[in-house]
Order: structure tokens, then sequence, then C-alpha cells
């Protein structure tokens, strides 16, 4: 692969400001539709994700099915996070002013980001940091949809479609390495008129319990 297969400006934004200001104030809506939220969901049931779990770019809601013993959510915004009831440990991070992440090594045995990879601005860092974190064989999952705040997202991601934000994704994983190679799939039927879900996922290399392959990619899952 292109060992910088992004052209210049890719990661460039509308809004260039910090995300501090823009992400100051709470918004406690969710960004999927019912459906969509539910193969959230689901996917994580499907992938046994439980235990120390690490949701990067979090809010109010965190969309699992049954939480995980401990959930950590790491977000921009302190209101939402404290209105997560799901979460044991709240952390207020931003990722592109640091993409660092504030833990130890292997703190977690997975890691999740729901509908905010496309906000990143330093993806192959901060993948490459989640590597650091997650336990051997431990999964990092990124779902996502098309939905956005347009003028946060990274340019390469609204001029892309579907499959090539799959792709996109797909690339962080790879360029970070650390990771097994990932997987990807479409969660809702493609006949569903609502939000349609994403998700690519990977485990980091070091296999302790990897997850078990799912269906392949274009193959929607029942939610």
């Amino acid at each position: 692969m292109d060992s910088n297969p992004f052209p210049p400006g890719f990661f460039d934004r509308a809004d260039p400001y910090p995300d501090s200001a823009f992400y100051s104030s709470p918004r406690l809506v969710t960004h999927l539709d019912d459906h969509a939220i539910a193969a959230v969901g689901a996917l994580y049931d499907e992938l046994g994700i439980s235990g120390d779990v690490l949701d990067l770019m979090s809010s109010w809601v965190s969309h699992f099915r049954t939480p995980p013993e401990r959930l950590t959510v790491l977000g921009m915004n302190a209101g939402e996070l404290d209105a997560n009831s799901s979460a044991r440990v709240r952390v207020v991070h931003d990722l592109n002013a640091e993409p660092r992440l504030p833990f130890p090594d292997e703190s977690f045995d997975a890691v999740v980001c729901c509908v905010s990879v496309d906000y990143l601005t330093r993806p192959i860092e901060v993948f490459t940091d989640a590597a650091r974190v997650v336990r051997p064989g431990g999964p990092f999952v990124c779902s996502f949809s098309n939905r956005c705040f347009p003028s946060k997202a990274i340019r390469g991601w609204l001029y892309a479609d579907d499959e090539r934000r799959c792709d996109i994704v797909e690339q962080y994983f790879r360029l970070a390495g650390g990771w097994d190679e990932p997987r990807r799939q479409r969660r809702t039927p493609a006949s569903h008129p609502g939000d349609p879900l994403f998700a690519v996922w990977a485990c980091r290399a070091g296999h302790a319990g990897a997850v078990p392959p799912t269906r392949r990619t274009g193959e929607a899952a029942s939610a």
C-alpha cells in the first residue's frame, strides 16, 4: 500500500477552529435512528465486547444492549459524559489536540468508537495509540453512518461514498500498525429506508482470544 494514500487537504475541515469551542455545550441527542442504534448494540453483542471497555469520542449514550462490566467514556463535553449512565469512568479529552490516550498500556479488553471516526484529523496516531491501550487480541470497533456535523468532518470523508469510507477506516488500521487485518460489514439491510450503519474493526496483534469472523462485506446482519 502507498505509504501516504491520503492527498493534501484530506484531513482539512470547513471549521478549523478548536473543537473545544464547538463541543462546549451539551448535545443530548442521538445521531442514528432506532434501527441503526439497535444494529450497534447487536454488533457489540456478536463480537463479545465486554470487560474493561473504552468508548472513544463518546457522549451521553454508548449503545450497548448490556453495558460492559467497566465502561470508560472519553469525549469532549463533561455534561454529556456525566449523563452516560453506563459509564464507570469519564474522561474529557480532545483527540485532535492530543491523540495520545491518557491510559496505561494494555488497560482495556476492547475499544469502540461510534459515529465519530469521521471527525479525527490525526486518525493514524489515534489508531496507533489505541493498539497500545488495548490488550492482545482485543478489538477496536468503529461504526459509522452517513450523518455527521459537516463543518467538523474531514474533507476526505465528506467526498467519499459508503464503500470508500470503509476503505478509509481500513487504511487507518493498516497504517497505524499493531492490528490484524481489519474486517468490514454493513450492519443494516440495504433496503432499510433509514440510517445505514457500517462497521470496520480489527483485533490487536498478539491474539489472546481473537474475535471470530462474521459475514462478509455487504451482507447485512439482522438487528
